[in-house]
């Protein structure tokens, strides 16, 4: 495993202008989905949030929002927020400056938020410095692991629930790679978190 499910507070004090977490004296806990919309899943997130009364936000992915515009309107009339995850899921460490941030402007053409998120928590210094002057960048403080195949749901609900705080921004991805962990996780996850007393919050 070549990741941490919990974000340590060095990389939080080394990159203050991104948003790992949020200061929070209130038991409330930051749902985020990456990657899609999708028709296969969206519509069963969403419903999994309903059943606890819970807001999230989903950073979209901008070729998936033209391809399911329904299944992104229904997150929209759902009350949760959306953020930009670049229109083709770029790495920014395999990009330049300019043909990143066209892709991000082609994304916004699609859909706006002033919310961003990295696809893959990738990007350069350059990337970084011109993106925070226009965007909340966000980050997290907690990873599922959803996308790891040689997980099972079991491990991405202990990641969560073991590692969650006041104020935890926690990462799920809405994917067909992810799915399998993601259906048998997230309904526990929001159980549990909800009889602890948390409730769940969308960035704004």
């Amino acid at each position: 495993m070549s990741y941490l499910y919990k974000t340590p507070r060095l990389l939080k004090w080394y990159y203050p202008d991104l948003i790992w977490d949020f200061n929070s004296e209130e038991k409330c806990v930051y749902l985020t989905f990456d990657d899609g919309p999708t028709k296969e899943y969206t519509h069963w997130i969403l419903e999994q949030l309903e059943t606890y009364g819970a807001k999230a936000t989903f950073f979209c992915v901008g070729n998936n929002v033209a391809a399911c515009r329904e299944e992104f309107d229904a997150i929209l009339q759902k009350g949760h927020a959306v953020g930009n995850h670049t229109f083709n899921h770029l790495n920014g460490c395999n990009q330049s400056l300019l043909s990143y941030l066209r892709d991000i402007r082609k994304c916004d053409e699609v859909f706006k938020s002033k919310l961003f998120r990295p696809p893959h928590g990738r990007l350069s210094k350059k990337q970084r410095l011109v993106l925070t002057k226009d965007f909340q960048v966000i980050m997290w403080d907690v990873l599922s692991g959803d996308f790891d195949t040689n997980l099972n749901g079991e491990d991405c609900y202990h990641a969560v629930v073991k590692n969650v705080v006041n104020g935890s921004v926690v990462v799920f991805h809405d994917s067909k790679k992810a799915a399998p962990r993601l259906k048998a996780a997230l309904p526990k996850i929001l159980k549990d978190l909800s009889d602890r007393g948390f409730t769940f919050k969308a960035i704004s």
